[in-house]
């Protein structure tokens, strides 16, 4: 009776506090102090968004995050707590910044979520933790379900449970299942229509992305490592021509990597986004002995990127693809001719590419009429003749026109300009780094940051970490530059 009687309290307790646990718009569930402990354990994955009502970042997740969660309902639960109102959970988990997402595997924090932040990219990544590191098949019928996938599929086909090669496949597979797509059989015969005779890993490319050019099946064979597995997916998971999304961009770009970029949409139109990628496909073939790798995007995903770093505007879209190189070292080109059905444009731009006759696309505002002031104003195109002179000393600030930081140094760098504008050896110089192309060898992640390239070691700038009033940048100036400072037109003496 006595137990009777405590489980029924222990009910009446469980719906109390299910009852303060809130479903915010669009299935978004809201968590508090007094309850947290008590759903959580109730959801096999739960990613949890930390946030403060305040938090430009979290404001701007959110309706990313509610459109993710209503997509994923009945698949992955999401939540969030605020910080602001329940500070001893947020405590409890180390949140010290806004938005933090976590992982939480029945009730027990699991991993930090560091997948994509919009919703698409939620749901794929969320999608990939909800299932098991290796989706165990079963019958015909449970592989071909598996491989029709928009993603690529990687198969390991075993004589038995107790096979060692499956232990190692499962344990990279648990390593890697954030990335990848995992499963596997312990019936050989399954994988006779893809010629297994004995134990193999197989990778099976999306049906959308099968081409003449390439095989859909790659097949391991030979003895099985977590370092092996890892590096057969790697060589072969993209193909020679893969789908650049949002999501893999990282990814992709770690190569130098050419893209053709149109109106791609797998969807609702895998025939015609493959119309243009055949023809890419068909070029890239005569190129693959090249350290090239080539891939195609849906111009609209893309387009805000393309007019801030290609200079493609709104206006400029047309049904034929956009063609770009960016290498791994930031060097960006351009197709410029116009994109032929019989792909000949492709294939004369990547001959000059390879030949190194490719000018560089380089993002640059107009170089000034005039620039006589005391603080020289460089752009992209004017760089290599003022910064890099190697006769002179250079002081460049890397500033944003909205940056409060830089409207306030501003005055100071002015005046800092005025009294060396009479030595013929230092040039004192900004550059907006929103509006030009910032060149290799600095590493501007933020607003004001100031660098000095001194005359002839350009190839060595330094980063300037001091204080920013003008006798502290005079104090700089005195120990780094190459020659006595003519301050106000009076020479400083060593």
């Amino acid at each position: 009776m006595d137990n009777f009687m405590l489980r029924g309290v222990l009910c009446v307790s469980a719906l109390c506090v299910l009852s303060s646990a809130v479903r915010g718009r669009n299935d978004v569930l809201e968590l508090k102090d007094e309850d947290f402990e008590y759903i959580a354990p109730e959801h096999e994955t739960l990613l949890v968004k930390f946030y403060a009502p305040w938090c430009g970042h979290c404001k701007k997740l959110a309706p990313e995050f509610e459109t993710a969660a209503t997509r994923l309902k009945g698949t992955v639960t999401l939540s969030k707590v605020d910080c602001t109102a329940n500070t001893e959970t947020c405590k409890r988990y180390g949140v010290n910044g806004y938005p933090t997402l976590k992982i939480f595997r029945n009730g027990q924090e699991s991993s930090s979520y560091d997948g994509p932040r919009s919703a698409d990219g939620i749901v794929n990544y969320m999608k990939k933790q909800a299932r098991p590191d290796s989706v165990p098949l079963h019958s015909e019928h449970d592989l071909e379900n598996f491989i029709n996938n928009f993603d690529a599929s990687i198969v390991g086909f075993f004589s038995g449970t107790d096979s060692s090669q499956l232990s190692e496949f499962l344990r990279g597979a648990s390593l890697m299942r954030e990335s990848f797509r995992f499963a596997h059989t312990t019936d050989l015969e399954l994988g006779k229509k893809y010629e297994v005779k004995f134990e193999s890993v197989l990778l099976f490319r999306p049906p959308r992305l099968s081409s003449k050019f390439e095989e859909r099946v790659v097949h391991h064979t030979g003895p099985l490592s977590i370092t092996d597995l890892r590096r057969f997916i790697r060589d072969n998971i993209f193909g020679l021509c893969p789908h650049l999304t949002k999501e893999n961009k990282d990814s992709l770009r770690k190569r130098d990597l050419l893209t053709a970029y149109y109106d791609l949409d797998y969807l609702r139109n895998p025939k015609g986004s493959n119309y243009w990628r055949n023809r890419v496909l068909k070029v890239a073939s005569k190129f693959s002995s090249q350290a090239l790798l080539y891939s195609v995007a849906n111009r609209n995903d893309f387009l805000e990127e393309l007019e801030d770093e290609f200079g493609l505007g709104a206006l400029d879209t047309t049904e034929l693809p956009f063609v770009t190189i960016r290498t791994r070292t930031g060097n960006k080109y351009t197709m410029r001719e116009e994109f032929t059905r019989d792909g000949k444009s492709l294939e004369n731009f990547l001959e000059d590419y390879f030949a190194g006759r490719l000018k560089r696309y380089v993002k640059s505002e107009p170089v000034p009429a005039k620039n006589n002031a005391a603080v020289k104003v460089v752009v992209a195109d004017t760089f290599e003749e003022i910064v890099n002179d190697p006769e002179k000393d250079v002081l460049i600030e890397f500033y944003a026109p909205w940056c409060g930081h830089c409207k306030e140094l501003e005055p100071k760098y002015k005046e800092l300009g005025e009294q060396l504008y009479s030595d013929p050896n230092i040039v004192i110089a900004k550059m907006d780094a929103t509006a030009n192309d910032v060149p290799q060898g600095y590493d501007v992640q933020g607003f004001p940051t100031i660098y000095f390239a001194a005359a002839g070691r350009k190839d060595e700038p330094k980063r300037y970490e001091g204080a920013r009033e003008v006798k502290d940048f005079i104090n700089f100036l005195k120990l780094e530059a190459s020659k006595p400072l003519v301050l106000n037109g009076v020479k400083e003496e060593l």
